[in-house]
């Protein structure tokens, strides 16, 4: 892989990593909910979901899933159920207790919360269906190039999911009255929401 596409690759994922999707609501709701560590768990189960993406990306499976009208729009119908379930989950659930009485839930359902909904979404069926394989020099070994875009974009989402992560739990320690600490997540339930709409509606099936 030569530097330039290598830098290309940080660019399109490094964007990616911060714009306010799905996966970023996620985390900064996990974050205010239950601090910064316990928000990186989500944060680790959307890069090990990345993984698989990327191998059906290496395979030329995921280009074709973007290519079929019936797979992509049944991907996408279930991906936006997750997408409601885990929004609305942040909007009425629990308000975080700044008292440390209430703990964080078992770390493998925040773990599982990141892969599903980055199993699920559209999003990443864009991004490794459609651009990734742009980035394969197929002349060239494909398996090197799997593992550095492999380092590359596992790096590049937890830096930026991390971002968040932090921002979540600053905001955490000052809304600490429960009218806008509840306001707060209704606006993260519903940036999430619309998120995963716009994913859907602005990437129709071919």
């Amino acid at each position: 892989m030569s530097l330039e596409v290598w830098i290309s690759l940080v660019i399109l994922f490094g964007v990616g990593g911060l714009t306010p999707g799905p996966a970023v609501m996620l985390v900064t709701a996990s974050s205010f909910q239950y601090g910064f560590k316990p928000a990186m768990l989500p944060a680790l189960g959307v890069a090990s979901a990345n993984v698989l993406w990327l191998i059906l990306a290496a395979t030329g499976v995921s280009a074709l899933i973007t290519q079929s009208d019936t797979i992509f729009t049944v991907m996408k119908a279930l991906g936006f159920l997750v997408i409601l379930y885990l929004g609305f989950s942040a909007m009425f659930g629990p308000l975080p207790d700044l008292s440390g009485a209430s703990d964080a839930p078992p770390r493998g359902k925040l773990y599982s919360k990141g892969v599903a909904l980055q199993l699920s979404s559209p999003m990443p069926v864009v991004f490794f269906g459609a651009l990734l394989p742009a980035f394969f020099n197929t002349s060239a070994p494909i398996w090197p190039q799997f593992l550095i875009m492999l380092v590359t974009i596992t790096a590049t989402e937890l830096i930026g999911l991390a971002c968040y992560a932090y921002g979540g739990d600053a905001i955490r320690k000052f809304l600490d009255d429960p009218k806008r600490a509840r306001l707060f997540n209704i606006a993260v339930g519903v940036i999430m929401i619309a998120a995963g709409a716009w994913a859907i509606l602005s990437n129709p099936a071919h």
